[in-house]
């Protein structure tokens, strides 16, 4: 079976967590405009895959709580197979993105599609999505919000984790 021959689309799922508010608000709190609270997930092979406070998850495209992406990004294609790419996740929930490891600004749901992105197509994820924690943490009220931000643990609910078990046939 040669699977050369096939390619798979990528798509980058963008959600704004706070709804608008963060538009609305961040001006008056961090003395600086944020579009938005980010959070991301890659869809690729009919499934959409993110990492959150209970490790690596999936679900249809769209099916967690967060309903709809506010923005999708065609990341490119990849000719990885969903066979060599559910045991990449498997790997990596067992050592860099078990949810044990997550923090809201160091290793979140933005760092693990940046991974999975350049893994995939070679291609990151938008940099203003990156950038977010830096930019909060350089604001005054932004390192006062950091030991209260820092304990939560964001985990879209609506998943199935994905662990060394694997969940596809």
């Amino acid at each position: 079976m040669d699977q050369n021959d096939s390619t798979f689309g990528v798509q980058l799922f963008i959600y704004d967590l706070s709804r608008g508010m963060a538009r609305q608000l961040s001006p008056i709190m961090l003395g600086k405009q944020l579009d938005g609270i980010w959070h991301t997930s890659v869809v690729v092979y009919g499934e959409e895959f993110f990492f959150g406070g209970a490790g690596i998850s999936s679900c249809p495209p769209g099916g967690t709580m967060l309903g709809p992406p506010d923005t999708v990004v065609e990341l490119g294609n990849t000719e990885v197979t969903e066979e060599i790419f559910m045991d990449y996740l498997s790997s990596l929930g067992e050592t860099t993105y078990s949810g044990d490891k997550y923090r809201l600004f160091e290793h979140n749901c933005n760092t693990f599609t940046n991974e999975v992105a350049q893994f995939l197509t070679g291609n990151k994820i938008p940099t203003y999505i990156t950038d977010l924690p830096s930019e909060v943490l350089s604001t005054p009220f932004g390192q006062v919000l950091r030991p209260i931000l820092d304990s939560i643990h964001i985990a879209p609910p609506g998943g199935n984790v994905i662990n060394s078990h694997k969940n596809h046939s």
